[in-house]
């Protein structure tokens, strides 16, 4: 069930500050990997915390997911969770030269660098245009390899509902998929909308 934690032209405005942050995260992967990075239209909406796992998982797609999780702590407060499709971590480790396959730690840690370079990129850049003060915790392995429906449990969403913050990363004429969501627990949406008050303004 979809609610209402933000105004219009505070999503709207968040759309165009999340466009600019996943813009400096693609263009960041893009300097990692050496390819050209596709990027979606940042989508956004409200959802009660019932409804995640089933959203994580329609977005995930067919067969098996991986996640990784990484706080981010300060005026802007939340968790990233990184979905990777099938076969991302196996594309990447080609693209990386690490050859065709890698183990499981091997595979592991190569999901934890995309993901920290990608939450460090999208979300340092929002805060940078918002003036918001932000940092991090280590990323860490939610899931691995399993079914969509099992990315992520709902006792594990400690808020009612959150602000769900999706964007797309691909690698052209590869199969690398990964989802960047932010999921802000609700008390922690109001600091949001002060600071995209303060940007409003001053546009």
């Amino acid at each position: 069930m979809n609610v209402e934690i933000i105004s219009d032209d505070q999503r709207d405005a968040l759309q165009e500050i999340v466009n600019i942050g996943m813009g400096q995260a693609g263009a960041s992967i893009a300097r990692v990997l050496g390819e050209f990075v596709e990027l979606s239209v940042p989508q956004i909406s409200a959802v009660d915390a019932d409804a995640i796992p089933v959203t994580l998982a329609t977005l995930a797609g067919s067969g098996v997911a991986s996640a990784v999780r990484q706080a981010f702590l300060g005026e802007l407060r939340g968790e990233a969770i990184v979905i990777f499709t099938e076969h991302s971590a196996s594309d990447l480790a080609e693209l990386l030269s690490y050859g065709n396959e890698v183990d499981g730690p091997a595979s592991r840690e190569l999901l934890l660098d995309i993901s920290n370079v990608l939450v460090g990129a999208c979300l340092g850049g929002i805060a940078e245009l918002l003036h918001a003060e932000i940092g991090f915790s280590a990323p860490s392995l939610l899931a691995d390899q399993v079914a969509p429906g099992e990315l992520v449990q709902a006792e594990t969403i400690a808020a009612r509902c959150a602000l769900l913050v999706e964007v797309r990363f691909g690698l052209e004429k590869r199969v690398f998929r990964s989802h960047l969501v932010m999921l802000m627990p609700e008390d922690a949406v109001a600091a949001l909308q002060r600071a995209l008050d303060r940007f409003i303004e001053e546009i």
